[in-house]
């Protein structure tokens, strides 16, 4: 697949555009491997592509000459090797979120007047990454690096609701559902409306129930597979903002996270 590599050099030399639909077929490939729950047989990898066998094949030799695919001989399979597993390392240790999201968070504590949060679910627990306090606020318990149960918390239901249900029945069946305030979560069936209601409503909310006179209203933020990558949150004093404007509130809240979003998968800014 030397072609194939040279194609993608001479890209970066500034050669023909010819170039680019075969860097975009490499990331395709490295993309679906990268999408399945084993190794695949290059067959499939081309049929589910759309591409020719051949061009397949010598995408594949590729990315398996430089660390990204794993070929499986006996198995007649491709699945992704390590050089791919150092770019998700690679890409957690540049921590995307807390540098993109960071001016976002900013932003939208100018734009509400109120503290904003931005966190990511962590098995049935939620962490804080980034906290932007708004003026004259006090410090709230969801400092970065604070860990909270999920479904404690606005930002943990909006992200929560997201899951499958097979995947919420994963992380809570085997563990009974706890709570810390007065109204318990006493089991999956009542998660499960609760989270029901979150969806119905598009954000996820929040009072007294983590920090007495408080409450907090949440947005998930989707990657490109639809997958929850982390909720933005404020949290504001209860006669702040009453009940019947929170979903208004919500709608403020979802243009920054759809910013984000946007920035985490790459694509380009609407105009």
């Amino acid at each position: 697949m030397s072609g194939c590599r040279g194609v993608i050099v001479s890209y970066m030399g500034q050669s023909p555009p010819s170039a680019v639909p075969a860097a975009r077929q490499a990331l395709r490939v490295l993309s679906h491997l990268g999408a399945q729950r084993g190794p695949v047989p290059a067959s499939a990898v081309a049929r589910d592509l759309g591409i020719p066998r051949s061009a397949c094949y010598r995408i594949l030799t590729a990315l398996v000459d430089h660390g990204y695919a794993i070929h499986y001989p006996e198995d007649r399979r491709y699945g992704l090797g390590y050089a791919a597993y150092e770019l998700s390392s690679g890409f957690s240790r540049q921590a995307p979120l807390s540098r993109l999201g960071a001016p976002i968070l900013a932003a939208l504590v100018d734009h509400v007047g109120e503290t904003a949060h931005l966190g990511v679910l962590d098995g049935t627990d939620v962490i804080y990454l980034l906290e932007q306090r708004a003026p004259h606020r006090p410090v709230l318990i969801t400092d970065v690096g604070v860990r909270l149960p999920a479904h404690q918390t606005a930002t943990g239901r909006s992200l929560l609701a997201c899951l499958p249900a097979t995947q919420l029945r994963a992380l809570y069946v085997e563990d009974p559902v706890y709570r810390r305030s007065a109204r318990p979560f006493r089991d999956l069936p009542h998660l499960r409306r609760t989270l029901g209601e979150v969806t119905r409503a598009g954000f996820a909310a929040e009072s007294g129930e983590v920090s007495d006179g408080f409450a907090s209203v949440a947005v998930a933020i989707r990657d490109r597979n639809g997958w929850p990558a982390a909720s933005l949150a404020v949290t504001f004093p209860h006669g702040n903002v009453p009940e019947e404007s929170w979903p208004d509130l919500a709608q403020r809240i979802e243009r920054f996270a759809s910013e984000l979003g946007r920035r985490l998968s790459g694509a380009a800014p609407a105009r």
